[in-house]
């Protein structure tokens, strides 16, 4: 999994993540890669907002098994963050407009929900002033039926 930093047209400012610079490439061919602010489909990555540096002390073997380490780590935090939203939100699946409204306008208790929108869906809910974080999720292992 790799993240990028991305930009629209319009300057908005944002993070894609993807499996590899070719999964990028082709959700952005095929214009799946907008903007979440204005639905902007030109979209152009951008430099990273931070950057790291490291001692020219250190070995090429070392900085090998740093850049192994930080591969490691950050598979590991985005394990335990799909944990975590499995856990903590409630799979709605293709109900999730529907679920969200109805919880935006006091119809259900407020509670952690999760599942699939379209994007005629997620202008509705940006419309009513509804909040909504995109957060890529491994697919779920087919299971035999």
């Amino acid at each position: 999994m790799i993240v990028f930093d991305l930009q629209c047209s319009k300057g908005h400012m944002f993070e894609g993540w993807f499996e590899d610079n070719k999964a990028y490439e082709s959700q952005k061919k095929r214009d799946l890669v907008t903007c979440p602010v204005c639905d902007d489909k030109d979209v152009s990555k951008i430099p990273s907002t931070f950057g790291m540096v490291k001692s020219s002390q250190n070995s090429p073997q070392k900085i090998k098994n740093d850049d192994q380490n930080h591969a490691m780590a950050f598979a590991d935090l985005n394990k335990k963050m799909v944990e975590y939203v499995k856990k903590n939100f409630d799979d709605v699946g293709g109900e999730f407009t529907k679920e969200a409204l109805k919880i935006h306008y006091g119809v259900t208790e407020p509670r952690n929900i999760r599942g699939v929108s379209t994007k005629d869906e997620e202008n509705v809910l940006k419309e009513e002033g509804v909040q909504v974080f995109k957060i890529p999720m491994p697919p779920e292992p087919e299971t035999d039926a």
